[in-house]
């Protein structure tokens, strides 16, 4: 298993077993996400008890699964089951792994900050050209289709998660931090906040762009049919 880990975290083809071993391959990706949940907050100063347990990274996994799962299926993809879903969400997992380095112990401040935005900025690329791979390469969409289901519930997500302000520091970073109240972390809190700024201004015309492609797709497989009924 850690070698298709790796193999799929490097863009290399992989083909797990999710008819033999789809059990195997789900306790796989439940300790990957948990250990990679506990190891986001362990160090974070206002986190609530589940967060430090990593419970929030379970629920993060099947969650957003079924999400990309609902979205995405009505481009009507080639291949889309949601347990071949549920498997690559959990082995996106393995590179938040980056969080849980506490570089604020023993660098500046400053530091600290560029170090978790770097962190929050490679690690999001990083699952992002992955899941790119995922629809384009696995479900077999088209680029048009591919980047609507990238674009979509990326910004639909962002945007949720700026209005639950899951971080507890969205609003102080957007009044302004008070001295003496600055984290390594408000940096990265910052760049979280200025993505969700684009995602509002992306939604509606992904939205709009979604729409027109699930019925250019669904007129595209009905005509043949029609034109039969013609003759």
């Amino acid at each position: 298993m850690l070698r298709l880990q790796f193999r799929f975290l490097f863009f290399r083809p992989v083909r797990p077993d999710l008819d033999g071993r789809f059990a195997d391959w789900l306790v796989y990706i439940v300790i990957v996400s948990w250990l990679a949940g506990v190891g986001r907050y362990w160090d974070h100063p206002d986190a609530a008890a589940w967060q430090y347990a990593g419970l929030g990274s379970q629920v993060y996994v099947f969650v957003l699964a079924g999400f990309l799962y609902g979205v995405v299926r009505p481009l009507r993809p080639a291949r889309w089951r949601y347990r071949e879903v549920l498997v690559f969400v959990g082995l996106t997992a393995l590179p938040g792994w980056l969080y849980a380095v506490p570089v604020e112990r023993f660098l500046p401040l400053e530091t600290a900050q560029a170090m978790n935005a770097g962190f929050l900025a490679l690690v999001a690329a990083w699952r992002v050209a992955l899941y790119v791979r995922f629809l384009y390469a696995g479900a077999g969409l088209d680029a048009f289709r591919t980047a609507v289901a990238t674009v979509l519930p990326l910004s639909a997500i962002v945007v949720v998660l700026a209005i639950l302000n899951l971080e507890h520091v969205v609003f102080d970073l957007m009044s302004g931090i008070r001295e003496g109240a600055e984290t390594a972390n408000d940096l990265a809190y910052s760049v979280v906040v200025t993505l969700s700024v684009f995602a509002y201004l992306a939604f509606p015309v992904t939205l709009i762009a979604y729409l027109v492609a699930i019925f250019w797709r669904r007129a595209k497989i009905r005509g043949p049919d029609r034109g039969e009924l013609r003759k």
